[in-house]
């Protein structure tokens, strides 16, 4: 009986310790946010209110060696980017998170699925050098060749929009399909076995009964995209040409360079002056509040899901 409470005891002082260990790590993880949060915005935030939050954000020239910061060129760019990559990389995702759970025979689905793992492994810097070798050049062809005469010079270079767009589409597919097909397993068998018992087809079961039933982890999966692609650095660096500018309005666009608010901060803080420096910070701050919205939104449709 002694051993027994000893034991017990023991068992206890065991679990108490855990507990703390794992509070001190959840703590952490809080503490870094705050942290993070508050050196961005006690570097950013006094600049933006003496230079003006409103000519900061919708100014339209980014000229740090006359004092001159607005960044509603990179605003306009890392939203066009983002939700056209979005446009495609959604559909596609979906599509084949609806094959492998749905369709797919198992032997497929066993090829496809490290497919897809190993795709999200592969750094963002080696699908930038695709990017650069293959689509850019591509690019170059079709602007330089059949499109020639419809596009100024500037936007024949291959860096561009469009190279943007197709390089985060292939980076958001493995979010996307996998968050996708998780809730797409997790519609209750019933929900099917009911759809054919009044007759329905498997394409029509599939439409009709089991994506809408998974919709809500459906969006969660494109809102969790969107906010992969607006943060995304590396690889939009190396494609999309980095000029300071608002694409022409139009199909042009496409071929467009431009300059995205993470590309921004990432080119010109090594030799940023303490000014220009303060001016990036506060562009950090915007991205920082884009993510807030993006997660927030995410939260709101789990909660609806649960």
């Amino acid at each position: 009986m002694k051993f027994q409470k000893e034991k017990n005891n023991k068992s206890n002082i065991e679990e108490g310790i855990v507990k703390v260990i794992l509070f001190i790590m959840a703590l952490s993880s809080v503490i870094s946010l705050g942290l993070i949060t508050f050196f961005v915005f006690n570097e950013g935030l006094p600049f933006m209110i003496n230079y003006g939050i409103t000519d900061f954000i919708f100014g339209t020239t980014w000229n740090p060696t006359d004092q001159v910061y607005g960044i509603f060129p990179m605003i306009v760019g890392s939203v066009i980017v983002t939700v056209l990559a979005m446009l495609i990389g959604a559909p596609i995702g979906i599509a084949v998170a609806v094959y492998l759970v749905e369709i797919a025979p198992r032997r497929v689905a066993k090829i496809v699925k490290p497919a897809i793992q190993l795709l999200e492994g592969i750094p963002s810097v080696v699908i930038g050098l695709f990017g650069m070798v293959v689509i850019i050049d591509l690019l170059r062809r079709i602007s330089r060749g059949p499109l020639s005469e419809y596009l100024p010079a500037g936007y024949q270079t291959g860096y561009s929009v469009l190279a943007g767009v197709l390089i985060l589409a292939i980076m958001i597919l493995p979010t996307i399909i996998s968050i996708s097909a998780d809730s797409i397993r997790a519609v209750p068998q019933e929900y099917k076995e009911g759809s054919y018992a009044m007759g329905a087809t498997k394409w029509q079961t599939i439409f009709r009964v089991v994506v809408p039933a998974a919709k809500s982890g459906i969006l969660a999966a494109v809102i969790l995209g969107v906010g992969r692609a607006i943060g995304e650095t590396m690889a939009i660096i190396m494609v999309v040409g980095n000029s300071v500018q608002i694409p022409i309005p139009g199909w042009e666009t496409l071929f467009a360079p431009v300059r995205t608010l993470t590309g921004n901060i990432a080119l010109e803080m090594g030799y940023a002056g303490p000014e220009h420096r303060q001016a990036l910070f506060a562009t950090g701050i915007i991205l920082f509040i884009f993510i807030i919205i993006i997660n927030s939104l995410t939260l709101l449709l789990r909660r609806r899901r649960t």
